[in-house]
C-alpha cells in the first residue's frame, strides 16, 4: 500500500488537530479546577460550574512556543450580584487569576 503525498498531508492535519484538541481540552480542566478551588478559598460561589475560553494566541515564553489561552468565568459573593474573574493558561501552567467585582 502506497500513500500519496496528499493523503499523507491530510493524515498529519487531522492527527495534528486531535492533538491540539485534546490539549486544550486538559487545559480547560485544569483552568476549571482553578477557577472552583479560588471561588471555594475565597468563600464565593462558582457560576455556571465551568470557564469559557475567551482568547487563544500564540506566545514566546522560556523554552519556545507556547499557547496562551485566557479563560473567563462568572462568580457571586452575594448569591445576587454577577461578577467575572478571568485565567490566563501558558501552555498547561497557570500564570494569573484576576477576579473583578461589580458593584
Amino acid at each position: 500500500m502506497t500513500l500519496s503525498l496528499s493523503t499523507l498531508l491530510l493524515m498529519l492535519g487531522v492527527l495534528a488537530a486531535a492533538a491540539f484538541w485534546y490539549d486544550t481540552m486538559r487545559v480547560r480542566e485544569a483552568a476549571n479546577r482553578v477557577a472552583a478551588s479560588t471561588c471555594q478559598r475565597q468563600g464565593l460561589q462558582l457560576l455556571d460550574g465551568t470557564v469559557s475560553l475567551a482568547s487563544l494566541r500564540p506566545r514566546l515564553a522560556a523554552g519556545g512556543l507556547r499557547i496562551e489561552r485566557t479563560y473567563v468565568f462568572d462568580y457571586t459573593v452575594d448569591g445576587v450580584l454577577r461578577a467575572s474573574g478571568f485565567i490566563i493558561m501558558l501552555g498547561r501552567r497557570l500564570q494569573h487569576v484576576g477576579m473583578t467585582r461589580r458593584n
